[in-house]
C-alpha cells in the first residue's frame, strides 16, 4: 500500500508537468517582457541621441550661416537703373500697345524730369 497505484502515478506526473508547464511559461514571459523593455529603452535613446544630433547640426548651420554673413561686406546701394533701358522699356510697352501714347509721353516725361 505504500506506493501509489497506475492512475496515481499518472496523475502525479501530470500535476509536475502541469507546475513545471506554468513556471516555464511565466519564466519566458517575464523574460519576454524584460526584453521588450530593454529594446524599447534602446530605441528611446537612439532616438533621443538622433534629436541631439539633429539639434547640434541646425545649430552649427546657423552658427555658420551667421559667420558667413558676418565676414560679407554689406551690399552696395543697387545703382539707378539706366535711364536708357527704362525709355527703351517704356517704347517695347508703347509699341505692344499696352501703354496708350498719353500714357507713353507721361511716363517719359517723368523720367526725364
Amino acid at each position: 500500500m505504500g506506493r501509489p497505484g497506475l492512475i496515481g502515478m499518472a496523475a502525479r506526473t501530470a500535476v509536475v508537468a502541469g507546475t513545471a508547464t506554468a513556471v516555464s511559461g511565466g519564466v519566458a514571459r517575464h523574460q519576454q517582457a524584460k526584453a521588450q523593455d530593454q529594446y524599447e529603452q534602446q530605441q528611446y535613446e537612439a532616438q533621443q541621441q538622433q534629436m541631439e544630433m539633429q539639434a547640434m547640426a541646425q545649430q552649427a548651420a546657423q552658427q555658420q550661416a551667421a559667420q558667413q554673413a558676418a565676414a560679407l561686406p554689406a551690399a552696395p546701394a543697387a545703382p539707378a537703373d539706366d535711364l536708357m533701358s527704362k525709355l527703351q522699356q517704356l517704347g517695347t510697352l508703347h509699341s505692344q500697345g499696352i501703354l496708350s501714347d498719353d500714357e507713353f509721353t507721361a511716363a517719359k516725361a517723368k523720367l526725364l524730369a
